[in-house]
């Protein structure tokens, strides 16, 4: 069901938080929403010049949806596994990996704090 959405995500290295954001993305389902973030952070990532990403983030769907281990009928779901799967294309290496939710907090952080703006 679609509902009020935001994002957030954070691109992380060893010496700590590297960039983050966070943003209202209007009525979106969760599945849609977990994708926008993705994006954006991986659209961020490219920006900052990494050549490599470990991808971590705590929607299953998303994560086996871009392995290829599950596929979706939604086209709107296709549309935003074909953008990610092509900015990924662009890093040397990436990796996604499943995390849980508490792994991602400071992103879940962010993006409660963009509902919380409007």
């Amino acid at each position: 069901n679609r509902g009020p959405a935001a994002v957030g995500w954070a691109i992380v290295s060893s010496d700590g938080v590297v960039a983050e954001g966070g943003e209202e993305i209007g009525h979106r389902t969760n599945n849609q929403a977990e994708y926008e973030a993705l994006l954006r952070a991986l659209r961020a990532a490219r920006d900052l010049g990494l050549d490599e990403i470990d991808v971590r983030g705590d929607s299953q769907l998303v994560v086996k949806q871009l392995r290829g281990e599950w596929n979706t009928n939604d086209p709107e779901l296709k549309e935003l596994r074909v953008t990610a799967r092509e900015l990924l294309r662009e890093f040397d290496r990436w990796d996604v990996e499943h995390v849980p939710r508490e792994i991602n907090e400071r992103a879940d952080d962010l993006a409660n704090e963009a509902l919380d703006d409007r």
